[in-house]
Parts: structure tokens; sequence; C-alpha cells
């Protein structure tokens, strides 16, 4: 029971990444508040899990890269479940659209909700903690694109690399307040994000191929990974990004 009596806040958490983290966070004892931005019902399955798990949970709605929205989020959580203890930024999204073509809103849209969204959500959660608490955990999500060149991803993967500066940066300035800051980077997860590749029998070989594992990782995985990094396991951990990614980056 790593996290036993926590309260874990995770962005994007009724699908895929998140909802792993979720998962995993509540079997190690946190109780959780699950935020979405489409699917109601899928948050709430989330939450039934971390409740059959005898632990609290709430499902909140909110655009991660609103502050009034983000505000009104936290106070929710602050009052239903108490005071924060860790906050994962897990909620993003990603498109394929070759460079010449990215239009001003689709750059906007995705930096807003990629980028934007952790910088906000991170600042709010720590005016609040430095305010009252002084001490928390905060765990970015990136991708492994922050290292690796895929096509299409001229938009995406400046977003998850600025992860990595935002992550050192914060993390000096939170330190003094008892808040570490660290990153963690998936590679190829088995998410309804990365269907389209899981799914086509002409493209997963080849990218396979380019991994050493020779596998996609799983959503359980990467909420171990995450568990790690939000747990007293990791301490002396702080300003940190970590690949995820099965080898996928050196072969």
């Amino acid at each position: 029971m790593k996290l036993e009596n926590k309260i874990a806040l995770i962005t994007g958490a009724s699908r895929g990444i998140g909802r792993g983290i979720a998962e995993v966070f509540s079997e190690e004892g946190a109780d959780v508040a699950v935020n979405y931005l489409a699917s109601a019902q899928a948050a709430e399955e989330v939450a039934a899990y971390v409740r059959s798990q005898g632990r609290r949970a709430i499902t909140v709605k909110a655009d991660v890269a609103r502050r009034n929205e983000v505000e009104a989020m936290m106070d929710r959580v602050w009052t239903e479940l108490g005071p924060i203890d860790i906050l994962v930024n897990n909620a993003g999204i990603e498109t394929i659209i070759p460079f010449l073509e990215i239009t001003d809103e689709q750059w906007t849209r995705l930096v807003d909700t990629n980028l934007r969204g952790p910088w906000l959500c991170s600042q709010v959660y720590c005016r609040r903690a430095v305010a009252e608490r002084r001490k928390g955990v905060i765990l970015h999500i990136g991708s492994v694109q922050a290292a690796k060149v895929l096509p299409g991803r001229t938009h995406y993967a400046p977003t998850k690399l600025g992860l990595e500066a935002l992550t050192r940066n914060m993390s000096v300035e939170m330190m003094p307040y008892g808040i570490r800051v660290n990153c963690l980077h998936p590679g190829l997860i088995e998410t309804d994000m990365t269907a389209w590749v899981m799914k086509n029998p002409e493209i997963l070989p080849t990218v396979l191929a380019q991994i050493s594992m020779g596998r996609a990782g799983n959503i359980r995985e990467m909420g171990r990974a995450a568990l790690f990094f939000c747990c007293d396991d990791s301490s002396y951990i702080t300003g940190q990004s970590l690949h995820a990614e099965g080898g996928w980056i050196g072969k």
C-alpha cells in the first residue's frame, strides 16, 4: 500500500494510460479524482473500480486548458476528498497532420491541451499546496515522441518535449515548498489512441520491429511506472524525465 490514504487527481483518467494509473493507485491505497472531458460514463467506470478497491472516488469534468474549470476542479476535489497529495497531468490529445497542412486552430488546440494544460493544472495546484500544505507530488505524462521523430507530429512532439523543460524548471522552483515534479514518457501503449496501429497488420510489425522488447506496453505497466514517481520510493528524485518505451529509442 505505497499510497495509503493519499489523494490523487489524475487528468484524462477516463481511458487509456490515465485509467491504468487510476487503477494501480487505488490498489495501492489512494483515493482518486477522475478527471474527464468527453465521457462521463467511462469516467464513472473508472471511479467504480477505485471504489471496488475500498477507496473513495469522484469524477470531475473539466477542460484542463481553461483556468476557471481547473480552479473549480481543484476546489471540488479539495472539498469532497481532501487536500490533494498527487497531481498526474495525463490529459492529452494526438493528431497526425503533415507539417505544411497544420492550421492555426489545430496547433492551438493541441498545444493548449498538451502543454498549457499541465502548466495550468500545476500552477493552480501549487498555489494552493504552497499556501496550505508545503508538500506534494506532480507527474507529467509525456511521450516517446519527445525523443523520437514520427511523421505528422510536428505540432505534437514539441508539446511533449516541452514537458521536460516544464518539469525541470518547476522542480527547481517548487522543491523549496516540498513539491516534487517529474515526467514519464510512454512509448507504444495499447489504448484506444493507438488502436489504429495495433489493429493494422501492415503497420504494426514494422513498428514492433523497432522496439527492443518487440511488443507494445499496457496501461498497467504505465500505472506502475507512475506509482514509482508518486510514492516514497522516489523521495530523492525530482526534475527527471523517464522513457518507458520498451527500447524504442535505442534500437
